[in-house]
């Protein structure tokens, strides 16, 4: 006895068969070209990486889904309508589980804990395991050879795919929320958005199928791989996802020359043919030029990434040298300063008379070796300072101090310098002025500052001002020197920054005082300004520390 079919030919090469409406073709075909073309270039490209095995993976299983789908409709044979029925809900929950899996791994960068894949195959088990029995396929129709589905097909399987669903608006949600910097919330706003598109599309055709049998209305759900296609591309040209430049404007080009150029299956008009033939022609054009363009973005978008690469190369390069710059200076500082305070202290003990009695014609030569010596002195300490503010190795000892008291034994100890070049000396200390700072540098401030107004002040007078203003302690140092410049004070407290014409005044002046002065009071919680009407207007500089609370 022969078996039983259904009433049209048998198919040709499994799918093609009178009982295939032309328009299964162009969906069925577009949606497995455009899913196994996205799912081996990304695969090939970078073989090792799970994400691209999972996106291979995810675009096979749907094209087995889809040549089954199509294989269904072509037979004749009820044993092999029963045999892929079967297997083809079998696949299709695979779809939602790979698809979850996607999400996951593209959102959280490394792989599925174990538990999660051991929780997704118990919720397989039932499906894989009735698969067989009646509970999955009860029988065929003969006149239309479409299977009778029983309880795991119409219920547990939907409730599968709608609980995965559920899983993956909670979790892309949940990631969204905590993601940082609108790239990546980007990235997993359209991945998501691309998925559900896809799934409900996937989903909408075998949910109708099933509760209306009307299985033709169906297969507009697989235009959804398209669409999942176009979020990738997407995210490929946006995002380079998956380190691949052109396969996003390439699956465009390729999806639409598709979406037109299958359309010849199934059009009969000739005028329909012509127009349909301009169209695919014009779509070819396009692509053309969108691929060009997509190319020469690539380029430049490679020759800047390449150029940031050089400058962080050369940038960790340049931080290495001044590193090593800052070492070098801060040891031969070191090396310096023994010899010249050697020389200092032997030029002093001999103006002093400590060794005896000198002629008349060599004090002043000795004096000068000491005076010059001093101001050495001074510029081997801005340098030793400055290699210890940039090592970060400078060291501060904070303690509570009459700020009063300080500024005066400033002044007693630099008074002798001021008459000495017949400067007059205005002094104005409130008493009881309490901050808490490292005492040696805010001497060290203070003299530098009341020292630069006697070197660049000629005749005329210093002024020395301290007060409480507010909840800070005041220090305003005035001079009728040769002022500043309005162009040289936004630079004034930079390192090596001087007056064109400073040197005339000072010339061994190193244009690092004010620079470490600045640092100095920075890391007290202080700060520093100048004020000038410009040359030979005199200056003003501020100093600012806070009071004891």
């Amino acid at each position: 006895m022969s078996e039983l079919l259904c009433p049209w030919n048998a198919p040709v090469f499994l799918i093609f068969s009178d009982n295939v409406p032309h328009l299964f073709y162009y969906s069925h075909g577009v949606a497995i070209i455009s899913a196994l073309l996205l799912g081996f270039f990304v695969y090939l490209k970078e073989p090792k990486v799970l994400l691209n095995k999972i996106l291979l993976g995810l675009a096979t299983l749907f094209s087995v889904w889809v040549f089954l789908d199509l294989a269904i409709w072509a037979t004749n044979n009820p044993s092999f309508v029963m045999f892929w029925w079967s297997a083809i809900i079998l696949v299709e929950v695979l779809v939602f589980a790979f698809s979850i899996y996607f999400l996951h791994v593209f959102v959280e960068g490394h792989d599925v804990s174990l538990r999660k894949k051991q929780l997704i195959f118990l919720l397989l088990c039932p499906i894989i395991a009735l698969l067989p029995t009646q509970f999955n396929i009860s029988g065929i129709e003969l006149a239309t050879c479409l299977a009778v589905e029983s309880f795991v097909p119409l219920y547990y399987t939907y409730s599968f795919e709608v609980l995965i669903a559920l899983f993956i608006v909670h979790f892309s949600f949940a990631k969204y929320r905590k993601a940082v910097g609108a790239r990546k919330k980007r990235e997993i706003a359209l991945i998501t958005i691309g998925i559900i598109l896809f799934l409900l599309a996937f989903s909408y055709g075998n949910i109708i199928g099933s509760i209306t049998t009307d299985w033709e209305l169906a297969q507009y759900g697989l235009f959804g791989m398209p669409v999942f296609i176009g979020f990738l591309a997407y995210l490929i040209v946006r995002y380079q996802l998956f380190n691949i430049r052109l396969l996003g404007a390439q699956a465009l080009v390729f999806t639409l020359a598709s979406l037109v150029g299958t359309q010849f299956f199934f059009i009969q008009n000739p005028t329909n043919k012509i127009l349909n033939g301009i169209a695919f022609v014009f779509s070819l054009v396009f692509g053309y030029f969108l691929i060009r363009g997509v190319k020469r973005e690539v380029r430049q978008r490679e020759y800047i990434e390449k150029l940031a690469r050089e400058l962080k190369a050369a940038n960790e390069h340049l931080t290495e040298l001044d590193q090593l710059k800052s070492e070098f200076v801060s040891l031969a500082s070191h090396q310096i300063r023994g010899p010249l305070t050697a020389i200092k202290g032997y030029a002093s003990m001999v103006v002093q008379r400590d060794y005896g009695v000198i002629p008349d014609r060599l004090k002043e030569v000795l004096q000068t070796i000491f005076d010059s010596s001093n101001a050495l002195s001074v510029v081997v300490q801005d340098f030793l300072d400055v290699s210890r503010i940039e090592q970060g190795k400078m060291n501060f000892e904070f303690t509570n101090i009459d700020l009063g008291k300080l500024v005066e034994d400033v002044m007693i100890e630099l008074r002798p310098n001021i008459e000495k070049k017949h400067l007059r000396l205005v002094l104005s200390v409130e008493p009881k002025v309490m901050v808490y700072a490292d005492k040696g540098k805010l001497k060290q401030v203070i003299e530098n500052l009341i020292d630069n107004a006697l070197k660049y002040t000629p005749k005329g007078y210093i002024e020395v001002r301290l007060a409480r203003v507010e909840h800070m302690a005041r220090l305003t140092i005035k001079d009728t020197g040769i002022g500043i410049r309005p162009q040289t004070l936004p630079n004034l407290f930079q390192k090596f920054s001087r007056q064109e014409d400073a040197s005339k005044a000072n010339i061994l002046g190193t244009g690092l005082g004010l620079y470490v002065a600045k640092e100095l009071l920075r890391a007290q919680c202080g700060h520093i300004w100048a004020e000038s009407e410009g040359e030979g207007q005199g200056s003003t500089f501020t100093v600012e520390v806070p009071l004891k609370m």
